[in-house]
């Protein structure tokens, strides 16, 4: 065996079950690591290593008492999992971004957090993450930018950019991340990971942070199919309060399982093209896109590449409810002038759309879902697409305090793909199938029908064990 942080989550819950590897071990690991190079990479807001030893024992304790008494564990015991700043911790400062919430310690535990802690996993801290998630970089005034560990001129992406360096760089084995509009996706892509966006309802976004629009979800991002399937097993099931309720697996399955299973032969649209009117697409996402419908093939599954028409409704109605989003944050008049330019810009565009406007978007989403659950998946399975329009973006590269309006339109060419799925509710997922001659990743995503997330697993632990990916590694891996 070579470094601990070699081995997936899935091998590290193993190791602590059968007693052959200490939590506390693998925690001091972790934590050494995120000392050395987590401020390069700005991957953490807090790192909470007093917390994590104590769980790490705790659950050490529990592994010995299992082995002694033939009792079972959960899957991911004793394997630290890191919590983005946009989710409360109790007793663990949350800033969601912002230098107006630096001081902020909640005394309550979002749904994520309760189960992260009923299933044993450590808390190494809480990731980097922009200004109340709202842009697809990471940057704020709190904390270091998050950088891709392959090329550390560039971003990490966004919202989940922190717990996407954490990963990629062997500071975590996987990690919880949230996405509104690409958060988990995006920073996958930029990071060389695979992420998942589950259905909406497959996760509960309780029990204070309910987001209205049914836009935001959280879901895993890791290195390995089946690290991240099995942290969404942890994550999913229905919690108190929780207003959406996603189709359960059938009794007994695990998405884990799923990860271990042939999808069988399936119908999938490749759609290259943005849907957005004006929209570029770099050549190196393209063959990325091309690559992996060509892979898809090999593999025996009938590709068909559509033209879809472009129609810029649908980011016009996903900009107005954005805006509300961020609009509805409540934070102290006191802290108002600490908000970055695009948080203030978004908050003033929000405060302007009117009730009427506002239930019409969500309307729309409505509407877009039945479209494509009419038009396309009642012929396709699954539908392909490249996750992002361009390489991963320099730092800065997408940030523009003087003129926050042209930021958010330099963000839509970036992203035109990834908000459909949190439009829709539908499941979507980014796989790290493809590199360019400079060695920098970028992602293919593919998406389902609403509730069919187990078939995205399935498809994607295909193309891993086609075309493996986890044994790419920058050059970070080894320091």
């Amino acid at each position: 065996m070579g470094e601990l942080h070699d081995l997936t989550a899935v091998e590290q819950a193993a190791a602590v079950r059968d007693g052959s590897l200490s939590p506390v071990e693998l925690t001091d690991h972790y934590l050494a690591r995120i000392e050395r190079h987590g401020a390069t990479l700005g991957a953490f807001m807090t790192v909470t290593a007093e917390i994590a030893r104590k769980q790490a024992a705790e659950a050490e304790a529990q592994a010995v008492a299992a082995r002694r008494e033939g009792g079972a564990l959960p899957p991911l015991h004793g394997v630290p999992v890191p919590v983005k700043d946009l989710n409360m911790v109790a007793g663990v400062r949350c800033t969601f971004g912002s230098a107006a919430f630096s001081d902020f310690v909640p005394d309550v535990d979002d749904h994520v957090v309760t189960l992260l802690r009923a299933a044993g996993t450590i808390l190494l801290g809480k990731t980097n993450t922009p200004e109340f998630g709202l842009p697809a970089y990471t940057e704020n005034r709190l904390a270091p930018p998050a950088r891709t560990p392959w090329d550390l001129t560039r971003s990490a992406g966004g919202s989940s950019g922190g717990a996407a360096a954490a990963v990629a760089a062997g500071l975590a084995p996987l990690a919880q991340a949230s996405d509104g509009g690409g958060s988990i996706r995006i920073p996958a892509s930029a990071c060389g990971l695979f992420g998942i966006k589950p259905s909406r309802g497959r996760v509960s976004m309780g029990p204070v942070q309910h987001d209205v629009t049914g836009l935001s979800t959280s879901g895993p991002l890791a290195r390995t199919v089946a690290d991240a399937a099995t942290l969404l097993d942890v994550l999913t099931g229905p919690m108190p309060g929780s207003p959406y309720g996603a189709p359960s697996l059938p009794p007994g399955e695990t998405f884990a399982a799923y990860a271990r299973r042939e999808p069988g032969r399936l119908r999938i649209a490749a759609l290259p093209q943005p849907p957005i009117p004006g929209v570029g697409l770099h050549p190196d996402c393209r063959a990325a896109h091309d690559a992996a419908a060509d892979l898809l093939r090999e593999l025996g599954h009938e590709v068909d590449e559509l033209e879809l028409p472009v129609d810029e409704s649908v980011k016009k109605v996903f900009e107005a409810v954005w805006s509300v989003l961020a609009a509805m944050r409540p934070v102290p008049p006191q802290h108002q002038e600490l908000l970055m330019p695009l948080t203030r810009h978004l908050r003033a565009a929000g405060a302007g759309v009117g009730g009427v406007d506002f239930a019409g978007a969500l309307y729309a989403f409505r509407a877009l879902g039945q479209l494509i659950a009419d038009a396309l998946l009642s012929s396709y399975d699954v539908l392909l697409s490249p996750t992002l329009a361009q390489p991963p973006s320099l730092v800065g590269g997408l940030r523009d305090d003087a003129d926050p309006s042209a930021e958010f339109e330099a963000m839509g060419r970036f992203t035109p793909f990834t908000p459909l799925y949190n439009a829709t509710g539908q499941p979507a997922v980014s796989l790290p199938l493809h590199w360019t001659e400079d060695g920098l990743p970028i992602g293919v995503m593919l998406g389902g029908r609403y509730g069919e997330d187990a078939t995205l697993v399935s498809l994607s632990a295909q193309l891993e064990q086609a075309r493996p990916w986890a044994d790419r590694r920058p050059p970070v891996w080894t320091a």
